[in-house]
């Protein structure tokens, strides 16, 4: 093999894989982030930590109608 092949290979298994996998696991801590906020707001006792952020959402909300 050239070492222009070899350079080529070393790109797409360096970067595309790379970067493709850290997307992936990026990907799936967000949906089981996700996955944990629909939960909780679903609990009929809601946690301490749905308490704790509630405030912060629902001005984040306010914030983002009065912009509309």
């Amino acid at each position: 093999m050239n070492s222009l092949s070899v350079t080529i290979l070393g790109f797409f298994f360096g970067f595309f894989f790379g970067a493709g996998c850290a997307l992936a696991v990026m990907y799936s801590i967000y949906t089981g982030g996700y996955r944990k906020g629909v939960e909780d707001s679903l609990r009929a006792e809601k946690t301490d930590r749905y308490r704790r952020w509630l405030p912060w959402a629902e001005k984040r909300l306010e914030k983002e109608r009065a912009r509309q």
